[in-house]
């Protein structure tokens, strides 16, 4: 337990220390203490550090969403038996095997616009070409819809396990008095497999915010040309690796690891509500 703590407290002690110095160029070069100064640099840079918020937000919120209704559809349909049941779900969990880069390496070729099979088969029906990852206002999209496509498993194979642990008799109840397929789903079965709920929300909501493999494969430093898909942990990154800021990137950081604890505060309040 001493050696966890260590390995969590310091990181973030250290990172916090340095986004109070003007540590810049390398790691071993003289660190003078500037108060808050990095911060009122970071919070009025709305060049890049605001647009990152805007996307890693909208990343996060199109992913969980996508994810939250796919994966409870497919946990729905997985829940019945069925001939071919187990060759479906080793099927569905298939993308949870390669590793991101992995993935994103993958898609960025089937998305290439000259190579890429994406375009191709759209043509064969009289649609496209899309730029998909080339487009400035189509990469963030693209890059979401990769991420949904690998974690959307991982979010059924959770709802799937509270789903498999709920009885029938309180479903099969409200079907006798009248209630439809929908308002058994609504006021029976989400009500029940809550907890399962809010468990798949706060690990892919936290995931979601710290994605940073797929972004990059994908599209390299600084999110794009035009920083397109730079979230707030493609632009640590760049800052402290491409720019040698590690001061700037320490505030950056910091201010990220605020987010994250105030979204998990959010989910685990709404929890204690319902």
């Amino acid at each position: 337990m001493i050696f966890t703590a260590a390995m969590l407290v310091f990181p973030l002690v250290w990172t916090a220390y340095l986004s109070f110095t003007n540590a810049e160029g390398s790691v071993r070069a003289p660190k003078k203490f500037i108060g808050i100064e990095n911060y009122i640099d970071v919070l009025t840079d709305t060049e890049r550090f605001w647009p990152a918020v805007g996307r890693t937000l909208a990343f996060t919120g199109g992913v969980l969403v996508a994810q939250m209704v796919l994966g409870m559809c497919i946990a729905l349909l997985l829940r019945r038996s069925f001939r071919g049941q187990g060759i479906i779900r080793v099927a569905i969990l298939l993308p949870l095997v390669a590793t991101p880069v992995a993935v994103g390496m993958m898609w960025r070729l089937i998305f290439d616009p000259n190579i890429g099979p994406a375009n191709y088969l759209l043509g064969l029906i009289g649609l496209g070409p899309y730029p998909w990852l080339a487009g400035e206002k189509t990469a963030l999209a693209t890059t979401m819809l990769i991420d949904i496509w690998q974690w959307t498993p991982m979010v059924a194979l959770i709802l799937l396990a509270g789903l498999t642990s709920l009885s029938d008799e309180v479903d099969e109840a409200a079907s006798i008095d009248g209630a439809s397929t929908w308002q058994r789903f609504w006021s029976v079965t989400l009500p029940l497999v809550w907890p399962s709920v809010v468990v798949a929300l706060l690990l892919r909501g936290i995931d979601a915010l710290k994605t940073f493999d797929i972004l990059y494969a994908t599209k390299g430093r600084g999110g794009g040309s035009f920083h397109e898909v730079e979230t707030l942990n493609v632009y640590a990154y760049g800052l402290s690796f491409d720019y040698n800021e590690y001061g700037v990137a320490s505030t950056v950081l910091i201010l990220f690891f605020a987010l994250i604890i105030a979204a998990m505060l959010a989910l685990t309040s709404r929890q204690k509500e319902r």
